[in-house]
């Protein structure tokens, strides 16, 4: 009976003995391995044997890792503050500089990403952060990646996600776009214009040259104006011609005034007249007085 208990009791040290000194590493994975301490350096992928009781492994994940950068409060350079969130991509290069020059690689990794998004977009003005994103991505990932060089970490990837504005200040940026887009069509507008006139102009020097086009456009726009069911028709009339009709205020010549009758004072008493008297200043004096 003492001998079973014995043999189940070695059978169970032996089984711990090979539990710790058979490992296996998949693919993506690698085993830095410590003797006494010290370290011996990465292993794997597949099976590894140990000295029990004498080696120690730890595993590293090679695999490329989605971090989310939590969202930012930055102060621009033109002083609006803004909250901005970002996402960084990055992998173990070296698995014994990830396990023994840093606690917690992923950790690490997401502070410096952290202070780093804050103060690359503190340089930043506004409108940079706005519209030169891809540079602002590029700065960052360098910056972090240096930082990151020690640790066996190398940053491929971060991007900047989405930048929170307040409310006073989208009102502000539509309002600018809306002038903008009125300054644009003003300007589109004048130069319409402008092509327009030169056009015009070249079209009554071509005219004034070959008087016969004036009435063919003339013609042209009588045959426009009965294309569709009208029951009027607009003749132009020249101001020159109008200007030579008689009796026009306005017109170069003047016609005849009509002679108007003369009335005499022999034709009074057939015109049922009464004489009238005139009287001076003096006469009117003296008969006032008493």
């Amino acid at each position: 009976m003492i001998a079973l208990i014995v043999l189940a009791v070695v059978a169970l040290f032996i089984l711990i003995v090979l539990a710790s000194a058979i490992k296996i590493v998949k693919e993506y994975e690698r085993g830095v391995v410590f003797r006494l301490g010290r370290l011996v350096g990465p292993r794997g992928p597949g099976l590894i044997l140990l000295i029990p009781f004498i080696e120690r492994m730890v595993k590293v994940d090679l695999r490329t890792v989605t971090m989310d950068v939590p969202a930012q409060e930055v102060i621009t350079r033109d002083n609006v503050t803004v909250r901005v969130n970002a996402v960084s991509y990055f992998r173990v290069m070296d698995p014994s500089a990830a396990v023994n020059n840093v606690t917690d690689f992923v950790r690490a990794t997401s502070q410096i990403a952290q202070t780093t998004l804050r103060s690359v977009l503190g340089q930043s003005a506004l409108d940079e952060l706005l519209s030169e994103r891809e540079q602002i991505n590029q700065d960052l990932q360098k910056i972090i990646d240096e930082q990151t060089e020690p640790w066996g970490v190398k940053v491929s990837i971060v991007e900047v996600k989405d930048v929170e504005l307040p409310q006073s200040m989208q009102r502000a940026m539509a309002r600018q776009a809306e002038a903008e887009r009125e300054k644009r069509a003003k300007i589109i507008h004048a130069e319409g214009e402008y092509q327009a006139s030169r056009q015009l102009s070249e079209a009554a020097a071509v005219i004034a040259a070959e008087p016969v086009a004036l009435q063919l456009r003339y013609l042209q726009t009588l045959s426009e104006i009965g294309t569709e069911k009208n029951t009027t028709v607009v003749f132009p009339l020249p101001i020159e011609l109008i200007g030579l009709l008689p009796g026009i205020p306005g017109s170069g010549s003047r016609g005849p005034r009509p002679d108007l009758p003369r009335i005499t004072v022999e034709d009074a008493p057939e015109l049922d007249l009464e004489p009238i008297e005139l009287h001076t200043v003096e006469e009117d004096a003296d008969a006032a007085q008493p």
